[in-house]
Formats: structure tokens, C-alpha cells, sequence
């Protein structure tokens, strides 16, 4: 195959697979690009030719092996992580063996390429005191505290992921009967979140401030721009850190906005809302995805121990009698 080949290929995948068919978000788009952005750079150092010279021959399973080998060891990316860039590769290669078959046994071997299983801790929740805590922390005498606040009230209360509280404009927030904001979440789907009053009303005054304008963002930079995400995170830590001072509990929790969402569908689980309901509220492709709010908190599981009735039997374990048996319940 041509050097060209390659690069020809790529740019199709983005122009034509990506960004034309698919409608893939900004969001996809850029997680598919830095992908291929570590692997050229990475097949450049290891094959000493420029990303524009390489070969797709060069690209095989054994290649690509080695190159998630290197996300994991050498750059310290976790399982989820690989995995992620090995779906982009996948997606690739899907593209390239429609495209030119020729190619369908390379692209064959590299989509056989597993992903890694990974370990799925307890989702990380705030308390009610670390909420008061996290809450009382931004200094309402300043702009920039009364606009940290009110972020941080909202995202509590709606569930609503980092791009999509950095997305609001005006003309998405309606106050009055059933108040509510709009967003255009995960996979394209348009939602509406209801506020509850005290929200309401905070969010009103915090606009006042705002330009009426109805593109302009509810929460901007000290700019008057849109914020990144990478502010958000940095004013969920700078708050937490001054939260940890009154509340020593947010000592061991690692808080990040992503963490101020699963406190929002744990409020909801906690009093009593149906997990259908908490998964059209925080806009989740699937009710399974809402499963591990189940496990997260241990009073759920306590109340339903303390529904389940006693048989007046002491409790025994079960006890093979055949040697055969015992070597497999000791495995």
C-alpha cells in the first residue's frame, strides 16, 4: 500500500465516517483525534518515519499491542482509559475493511483485540453536611463566589454533566410554572431538568447580574466567555479544599464535578425515586447504568436487611462431604 494510503484513509475516517455520517459530537471527535494523536507520535519514535510516510501494514494487532502496552506502563493510563482508545482503533479499522477490503484480514485481527477488564469501585457521593460544607465555602460578597454557588447549587440539584452545565445559555433556563434548564447531553438527546424553588430563585437573582442577551452563558468565565471544563474542575477543588477545614469527613473523598452528579442521583434514590425516573433525569441510555447507585450507599442495603425476617435458625455454611467436592469449594 502507498504511503499516502494511510493519511488518506485517517482524514476520510474523521471527514466523511466521523463528522458527515455518524454526526459525531465535538466530544467524539476530539477523544478519537488525541487517540490517534499518541499513536502516530508513538509509531513515529518507534519506526523512525514521519506519521505522513507510515504505512497501514505498519498499524497490525502486534503493533497496536504494543502501543496500549505503552498508555498503560509508560504513561500510566488506567484500563478504562485503554479501553477507550482501543474503541477509537476499533471504529478505525471497522471503517478501513468496509472501505478497502484488501486490508480485511489485518482489520480483522486488530478488531479481535480484547478489551481490558477493570475493577468498578463505589460510586463517590457527598453527605448532606459535605454538601452544607462545600456549599458555604465561595464568598457570596464576590462575583466570582456568587457565580461558583450558584454552579455548584445547580449541578447538585440537576445531576447535569460538566459539558452541559459549561453549555447553558439564558434562553435555556425558564423560570415560572414548572422552571426548568434544557440541555443537549450525552448522544444528542435534548432534556429538560426541573429546579426546585430555592434553586429557582438563586438562579434568578444570579442572572440579573448577567447580560439579557439570550445567548450569553449562565455561568462564564471572568472573561465573559464561555468556561471550560478545566475551570469547573478547578473550582470544584479550590471549594473543596476550603470545605475539608469544616468538614472532615471530605478528607478521604477525592471530589471532582463528576462526583456533584452522583450526589444528585443519590439524593433522588434516598427519598424514595424510581430508577426509571433517575435515569431520564440525569439523561442515561440505559435504566442498568442508574444499578450502581444501588450498591453505592449502604443504608439502602441496611433497610432491606432489616425487612428480611428470621427463621430462628442459627446460620451454617454449607459443608461438601465428597473430597472432590471440598478441592472445588476451596478453589
Amino acid at each position: 500500500m502507498s504511503a499516502p494510503d494511510f493519511a488518506a484513509l485517517l482524514q476520510a475516517f474523521f471527514t466523511d465516517r466521523l463528522i458527515a455520517q455518524r454526526r459525531a459530537s465535538p466530544h467524539t471527535v476530539a477523544a478519537y483525534r488525541n487517540t490517534f494523536r499518541l499513536l502516530l507520535r508513538f509509531a513515529a519514535d518507534r519506526l523512525g518515519r514521519a506519521p505522513s510516510q507510515l504505512l497501514l501494514a505498519d498499524l497490525d494487532a502486534t503493533f497496536l499491542g504494543k502501543f496500549l502496552d505503552h498508555l498503560e506502563r509508560e504513561r500510566g493510563n488506567t484500563a478504562r482509559s485503554r479501553n477507550a482508545r482501543l474503541a477509537a482503533l476499533h471504529s478505525f479499522f471497522r471503517y478501513v475493511a468496509f472501505t478497502d477490503p484488501t486490508h480485511a484480514l489485518l482489520c480483522q485481527r486488530i478488531l479481535a483485540i480484547p478489551s481490558k477488564r477493570f475493577e468498578r469501585g463505589i460510586v463517590e457521593f457527598l453527605g448532606e453536611n459535605e454538601v452544607d460544607a462545600l456549599l458555604d465555602a465561595p464568598d457570596n460578597a464576590t462575583w466570582i463566589g456568587r457565580r461558583d454557588r450558584t454552579l455548584l447549587l445547580v449541578a447538585l440539584q440537576t445531576g447535569l454533566r460538566v459539558s452541559e452545565l459549561t453549555a447553558l445559555r439564558r434562553q435555556d433556563v425558564t423560570f415560572g410554572t414548572g422552571a426548568h434548564v434544557r440541555c443537549l447531553g450525552k448522544g444528542r438527546k435534548l432534556r429538560c431538568t426541573p429546579l426546585r424553588r430555592e434553586i429557582t430563585k438563586i438562579l434568578k437573582a444570579w442572572l440579573r447580574e448577567r447580560p439579557p442577551e439570550p445567548d450569553e452563558p449562565v455561568f462564564p468565565s471572568a472573561r465573559g466567555g464561555r468556561m471550560s471544563e478545566d475551570a469547573v474542575e478547578y473550582l470544584v477543588a479550590k471549594h473543596i479544599a476550603a470545605a475539608r477545614q469544616r468538614c472532615p469527613s471530605l478528607a478521604g473523598k477525592t471530589v471532582t464535578p463528576h462526583t456533584l452528579r452522583h450526589t444528585a442521583a443519590m439524593q433522588l434514590l434516598q427519598r424514595g425515586v424510581d430508577r426509571s425516573v433517575i435515569a431520564l433525569w440525569l439523561g442515561h441510555e440505559s435504566i442498568e447504568t442508574t444499578q450502581l447507585y444501588l450498591h453505592a450507599d449502604l443504608r439502602l442495603k441496611e433497610k432491606a436487611l432489616a425487612r428480611t425476617a428470621s427463621s430462628g435458625r442459627a446460620p451454617a455454611r454449607y459443608r461438601p462431604k465428597d473430597a472432590l467436592l471440598t478441592f472445588l469449594e476451596s478453589l
